[in-house]
């Protein structure tokens, strides 16, 4: 049976980018830039597509990343080392800062951000117990 989690959708990174598509948007409203307004709102549209379009499908023995068009990657549970809270802002298939990174293989990692994490957690756990957890004190 598949279980789909929702990525959450942080503050943190919603706001500074509507402070600069905003900032970017109005000067060339008020110059009349039409055609860079609209390459601004096909941006705007395409990564609020992004923020929307991301989540985490539980699958078995497999998750499924799903970030729009862009990310379909699968990481085989069997596989998985750890699972560390983390608030890193590289580049990953995340709405939000607030992650989880999931160590797995040899050396490879991908950093998720999944609304409900403890229950994200525990069905990972229920397909491999031996899977290291790592919160950060609350």
């Amino acid at each position: 049976m598949a279980t789909t989690f929702r990525s959450k959708i942080g503050l943190e990174l919603v706001i500074p980018l509507g402070v600069v598509f905003i900032a970017t948007s109005v000067p060339m409203v008020m110059d009349g830039l039409w055609s860079g307004f609209i390459v601004i709102g096909v941006v705007a549209l395409f990564t609020a597509h992004m923020l929307y379009s991301t989540y985490y499908v539980v699958n078995n023995s497999i998750v499924n990343i799903r970030c729009g068009f862009l990310v379909n990657q699968n990481v085989d549970i069997d596989t998985i080392k750890s699972i560390k809270e983390t608030n890193n802002a590289l580049s990953s298939p995340a709405s939000s800062l607030d992650r989880l990174e999931i160590a797995y293989n040899k050396y490879d990692s991908v950093m998720i951000s999944p609304k409900d994490k403890a229950g994200f957690i525990a069905l990972i756990q229920s397909v491999k117990p031996d899977v290291e957890v790592m919160l950060k004190a609350k």
